[in-house]
């Protein structure tokens, strides 16, 4: 069975204008799907569709409207047979304070709200559109997606509760959800990366010499990953069609220390 073919596809990828997201639409697109980068962030979002021949959507992943949008303008453009849920947040605090105070608990429902929430509602809208599609090939295959969990998910670290406890329910929804689609032929699968370089680092000096103290954890090679990097995982998991019900860590080996 050869692999995917995604030529005159049309994708989703949440995130998709920066980091592992727009490196996921960079290689979609040179794949010859058409990309809708769904994204908060307009300039640059807009200025990476426009590159990829693709079309930008204003795209908050907890609105069921914002993410039928983007899966609207996508099956404009072609039959919608990929979503990369690359959106995500986080936010440090220990589930206590050193003074004893509890985390602001309307923090921890937002972290989850947007990575999780956020994710199964773009990937159920999606979903919706794929089932209508024509099947690709004799198996009855339509679509697949990919989600984005963390290394946190099995390893986090301390202040990491609201970032790992969503990212854990990611993995924990990936079979669940594999099974509920297989019966319209839509693969999920879900890829934990480990430190990757993207903008959440900055830039500039300090930042390089940060990322290369960062770098010396990781099992092998040392130092953080690429988007592109993990891009090439995203594509593997989406043109594959025997990938199915997965969560691959992506992370050079690293096992994350309490902190």
């Amino acid at each position: 069975m050869p692999r995917v073919d995604l030529d005159g596809s049309s994708s989703v990828v949440t995130g998709g204008a920066s980091g592992i997201g727009e490196a996921s639409a960079r290689q979609l697109a040179a794949a010859g799907s058409r990309v809708v980068v769904a994204d908060l962030n307009e300039e640059r979002g807009q200025a990476v569709a426009s590159e990829l021949g693709g079309l930008f959507v204003r795209c908050d992943v907890t609105s069921t409207d914002d993410a039928d949008a983007a899966v609207a303008a996508a099956s404009e453009m072609g039959p919608l047979r990929a979503l990369v849920n690359s959106a995500g947040l986080g936010y440090a605090a220990r589930t206590i304070s050193r003074d004893n105070e509890p985390m602001d608990l309307a923090r921890f429902e937002f972290v989850v709200r947007v990575n999780l929430v956020g994710s199964f509602n773009v990937l159920s809208r999606a979903a919706g559109a794929m089932a209508a599609t024509e099947p690709l090939d004799e198996d009855g295959q339509r679509g697949a997606v990919v989600n984005m969990a963390s290394a946190a998910a099995f390893d986090g670290q301390i202040g990491q509760a609201a970032y790992s406890a969503s990212k854990g329910g990611i993995v924990g929804m990936t079979l669940p959800i594999a099974r509920d689609l297989s019966a319209v032929g839509v693969r999920v699968n879900t890829i934990a990366p480990g430190l990757i370089d993207t903008p959440i680092y900055g830039e500039g000096e300090q930042s390089e010499a940060f990322k290369a103290h960062l770098g010396q954890s990781v099992l092998f090679p040392k130092r953080l990953g690429s988007s592109e990097e993990l891009a090439f995982m995203v594509m593997d998991l989406l043109t594959n069609p025997y990938m199915n019900g997965e969560v691959i860590r992506v992370d050079g080996g690293i096992r994350m220390p309490p902190k």
